[in-house]
């Protein structure tokens, strides 16, 4: 892969694995609300889903969702509704240090990993850095280059974001601000939604 073309993908992949989105709202959210551990199996459903989703769309799974309207059809309806799920349980986490209930428990590794499935920008960033970044006649090399660089920013990204929710477990320890912030996550995760509902 030559060098501008490297620098353009390496640019492109840490901007968007680290800008706000989906994933990074709700381990900010798992951080806060369950801790660091207790999120690893989070955030590594994340990567790891990410993985397999990017495979996927290096074999083709942006002709499949071309080729067939009623599939992205029947994504954007199955991956809203699981949102909203996601987001109810957001709205709804114990408060940090607090008893943990059926309701409000972390996400596992399987349901972070198939909510990458869902995803509208982990979609989105999958297809483009395959149709972008992925020469014809070099398609083996440059996936790999794609795929460690993906790897590598989504494990940072991650821990990251879910650090930053752990930073904020002690200005969340009164019952009303936990409830406040973990409102507003589920809220900015339900406004997620709108470019997989109403694409530009």
């Amino acid at each position: 892969m030559p060098l501008d073309v490297l620098l353009a993908l390496t640019l492109f992949v840490f901007v968007t694995a680290f800008t706000p989105g989906p994933n990074n709202i709700m381990v900010t959210a798992s951080g806060v609300n369950f801790g660091f551990v207790r999120t690893i199996p989070h955030m590594a459903g994340i990567t790891i889903g990410f993985m397999v989703l990017l495979v996927a769309c290096a074999a083709g799974l942006g002709l499949v969702f071309a080729t067939m309207p009623a599939l992205q059809l029947a994504l954007k309806i199955v991956g809203a509704i699981y949102m909203l799920w996601l987001a109810w349980k957001v709205a709804n986490a114990a408060p940090a240090g607090d008893e943990v209930d059926d309701l409000a428990r972390p996400l596992t590794f399987l349901q972070a990993a198939a909510f990458q499935w869902v995803n509208p920008k982990a979609v989105v960033i999958g297809m483009t850095a395959i149709s972008i970044y992925v020469r014809p006649d070099h398609r083996v090399s440059d996936f790999l280059i794609v795929l460690f660089l993906f790897v590598v920013s989504t494990a940072m990204t991650v821990v990251t974001w879910t650090g930053f929710g752990v930073a904020l477990r002690g200005l969340l320890r009164d019952p009303r601000r936990a409830r406040v912030f973990n409102v507003i996550m589920a809220l900015l995760l339900v406004a997620s939604i709108a470019p997989m509902v109403w694409p530009a």
